[in-house]
């Protein structure tokens, strides 16, 4: 069968470092394709080349037969290609008609939008897929799953031949998860590609056809869903031999043989859930010990760490701070508690760029350096002084902002924030994710000198090798759920990545 997309020999640049290096995608007419990989490896900037976001610096695109050099989203919707994103690119508060029939409204004399037609063209589109709601309430008065299909539904109203899902499932319900499938089969049958980018490994054995690997900015792999394993796709990934990993041992770990050398204990998640990415979750954090979340993205480990830091309410569950049933409900709580929370996205949700050095530094301690309703600056000026000497933070001075630091000056910024409070637990979501090698070991010195002090740390990283070197033990989770929990001898990468791919009631 003749491809409708063929991608071949795509390569990209960014400041003279390669991010592609002769990739190659096809995709068939009716196909699920599935696009897999790490971060970093390359899938977002793949599809931003697709859809004219954009400009690839060498190789062939064909869509449809043809030659193609889009170079804008909207060239890349008028051609048939529809990006459905994980964060909607939709507007809530606009009605259900607004949103499927933005910039496509019919006119009443050219100029005035007729609003019964669009109404009437809105519920056809959205009746294809067997949704029936009121297409004149705000869009976001509906579930998040309806919302979803509403994007979907406006994406093959416009004739597409290639719907690009972006993590569709994310923040879905099983049952949700269900009426979507239901939809991209639907679309399959009517002749529609899909072009499938998720974590969610089993998903990919339940609703796609053929899969492509990527891994540091190169094309690794493509076979057909029916004849690999989710060790094989897993090992693709991460450059491992899969019949090496299958061979390797993994030993389960029971709680009961916790090493009573460790300090008290500070934490004890026991069943905690937070929604459909994390079920069940038990932790045991001592003092002056390292317990690592391992695990692929999307397995939970974030959602564990804000979980126990009072960002995501829990649903069931309960965490015991040092033998007290302490009710974490909100980041503020889980600091008066002694918590400290490296996030992991330090861009987003944590440096704010326009502040100062000394501003991002103190943030979280602000509280204690309140005297008679005044900020003490000449205590605040000395803790900055003190950090940016320990931690060997490279900047002009305190005032200088924080956006003017280097990737590795912003994260030990961000490290010296949580250290200052003094606290008891650490949470470190990829602390040394976009740092150099100096600044990575230098971080990993300051998290050895913490643990040596008695602080007890929740480490999540994707890089193994951090992971294993640095724990002493590793909860492995596999989409929101407990897999396996590793100790010493027990931790090796081979045994890390077989428990990743280990499914309830099927050999890994």
């Amino acid at each position: 069968m003749a491809e409708l997309l063929q991608m071949r020999d795509i390569d990209k640049a960014f400041a003279g470092v390669s991010a592609l290096s002769g990739v190659s995608l096809e995709i068939t007419p009716g196909e699920v394709h599935a696009l897999i990989g790490q971060n970093g490896a390359g899938k977002s900037t793949l599809i931003k080349i697709l859809t004219g976001v954009y400009r690839r610096d060498g190789g062939t695109v064909v869509f449809n037969g043809t030659e193609s050099n889009i170079s804008s989203p909207r060239e890349a919707q008028d051609a048939g290609i529809a990006t459905i994103y994980q964060e909607l690119n939709l507007v809530p508060l606009r009605s259900v008609t607004e949103n499927v029939m933005m910039g496509y409204e019919p006119k009443r004399l050219g100029v005035f939008v007729n609003w019964k037609e669009a109404h009437k063209r809105s519920r056809e589109i959205l009746a294809r897929f067997g949704i029936d709601i009121d297409v004149r309430a705000p869009l976001g008065s509906y579930s998040t799953a309806i919302q979803q299909l509403v994007a979907i539904a406006r994406a093959v109203s416009l004739n597409a031949r290639l719907v690009i899902m972006d993590e569709p499932t994310s923040s879905l319900d099983a049952s949700e998860v269900e009426v979507l499938f239901g939809v991209v089969k639907g679309l399959r049958e009517a002749g529609v590609s899909v072009l499938y980018v998720s974590h969610f490994l089993d998903e990919l054995f339940e609703i796609c056809d053929r899969v492509t690997t990527m891994r540091d900015g190169r094309t690794v792999d493509c076979r057909q869903i029916a004849e690999t394993s989710k060790l094989e796709l897993i090992a693709s990934m991460l450059g491992r031999d899969a019949a090496d990993i299958a061979q390797a041992g993994m030993t389960e770990f029971g709680r009961d043989e916790i090493s009573e050398a460790k300090g008290e204990i500070l934490l004890q998640a026991d069943g905690v859930s937070t929604g459909p990415r994390l079920n069940g979750f038990d932790m045991t954090l001592r003092r002056g010990e390292i317990v690592g979340l391992g695990g692929l993205l999307g397995a939970g480990r974030t959602e564990a760490a804000r979980a126990i830091f009072g960002v995501d309410a829990l649903t069931e569950g309960q965490i015991t701070v040092k033998g007290s049933d302490t009710k974490l409900k909100t980041p503020a709580a889980a600091i008066a508690a002694g918590f400290g929370f490296l996030t992991e996205d330090r861009k987003a949700e944590g440096i704010i760029p326009d502040m100062s050095v000394r501003e991002n530094l103190t943030l979280a301690l602000l509280p204690r350096l309140r005297k008679g309703g005044q900020i003490d600056r000449a205590k605040e000026r000395e803790i900055v002084e003190h950090y940016i000497k320990a931690l060997g933070i490279k900047t002009a001075n305190m005032e200088q902002p924080i956006r003017e630091l280097s990737g590795g000056n912003q994260q030990k910024v961000l490290l010296a924030r949580w250290l200052a409070i003094e606290p008891d637990v650490l949470i470190l979501d990829e602390p040394t994710r976009g740092v150099d090698v100096g600044a990575k070991r230098e971080i990993q010195a300051i998290i050895r000198d913490s643990v040596a002090n008695g602080v007890g740390v929740v480490l999540i990283s994707s890089e193994f090798e951090e992971i294993v070197e640095g724990a002493d033990r590793i909860i492995v989770l596999n989409e929101g759920r407990i897999v396996t929990e590793l100790t010493n001898p027990g931790i090796t990468e081979e045994a890390l990545v077989r428990a990743l791919a280990h499914t309830e009631g099927q050999a890994a």
